[in-house]
């Protein structure tokens, strides 16, 4: 994990998996259904319209019945390469009371054929920051992206 200005967390991870294959496991629902959340959460509903504007809404759901309902929208696609994400504003750029966060996803393709994917969060407030690192940022998003790695190599 790291942390720098702007209240932001990130992590850097390399797949042996083509930047063209970890795409599909953030573009596809079905697939990122797969890996996304750790386990033994789930996410049991995902709309992902990739596009400036496009919905991308979430469910979670956790072992004991808990649920999270992550809810926003892409700022940003370059597909393939980039997007931008936030719960800041719902589809058709909706205004929302209360932004926990904007993420932020970019894939690179590494001379062996291989992918770095930086992907990361910028928070409003360094305590929204914080409530991200107690809720288990670190453990969390690299728990999903070792699900991302393994979902990756099984597609590839």
């Amino acid at each position: 994990m790291n942390k720098r200005a702007g209240h932001d967390l990130h992590i850097i991870r390399e797949f042996g998996a083509s930047r063209q294959t970890i795409w599909r496991c953030w573009s596809e629902p079905e697939l990122f259904k797969k890996w996304f959340c750790p386990l033994p959460w789930t996410v049991t509903s995902c709309e992902l319209a990739l596009r400036a504007g496009g919905q991308m809404d979430i469910v979670m759901e956790g072992p004991n019945g808990e649920r999270v309902e992550n809810l926003g929208m892409y700022l940003y696609v370059d597909p393939g390469i980039a997007m931008v994400f936030t719960d800041g504003y719902r589809a058709g750029f909706l205004p929302q009371a209360d932004p926990f966060m904007t993420g932020y996803l970019l894939l690179e393709s590494l001379p062996n054929g291989s992918t770095r994917m930086t992907w990361g969060a910028k928070h409003p407030t360094e305590e929204k920051m914080n409530q991200h690192l107690e809720m288990g940022f670190d453990a969390g998003w690299n728990a999903a992206a070792d699900q991302l790695g393994a979902l990756s190599s099984a597609i590839y």
